[in-house]
């Protein structure tokens, strides 16, 4: 697989790691905290956390930030607006909106990983209005309706 170049720029915390991929297969690159102090979230109460770094993404490509699956189950710390999306042409740092869905406190510190950012490739589609939209099995059947 040839990978894709993505330019990264330290806007500080310079002694945190890059993301970077934690194992041969894994999909998502971690992202860590670039907090100066610990913080606090309290059960739903949600908190902006700052990675240090801002990219420069290839066109037609953007990276989703994601969370991570073990603080999600063992803390009940998830992501609003998940997955977040990077447009290719955002240069800002990447900064990650937490939120506490479980029942007790829990600390941020200092180069944590607190999320997971994915690159996709991009398709622009044309929209075109029309009167009708052709029939299927399911038509306008909403949620529940194939019974899962």
């Amino acid at each position: 697989m040839e990978p894709i170049k993505v330019f990264v720029k330290r806007l500080h915390s310079f002694d945190l790691p890059l993301p970077s991929y934690q194992t041969d297969g894994s999909s998502g690159m971690d992202l860590y905290a670039a907090i100066e102090e610990s913080i606090i979230i309290r059960p739903l109460e949600r908190v902006i956390i700052p990675t240090g770094l801002a990219i420069e993404l290839p066109k037609g490509f953007e990276a989703q930030i994601r969370p991570r699956s073990g603080l999600a189950l063992k803390n009940g710390i998830t992501i609003l607006n998940s997955p977040g999306t990077i447009d290719e042409d955002y240069r800002g740092e990447i900064k990650i909106i937490l939120i506490n869905l479980g029942q007790e406190d829990f600390q941020v510190n200092r180069g944590d990983r607190i999320a997971q950012m994915v690159f996709s490739k991009v398709s622009r589609v044309e929209l075109f209005e029309v009167s009708f939209l052709n029939d299927t099995n399911r038509n306008d059947g909403g949620f529940g309706h194939t019974g899962f």
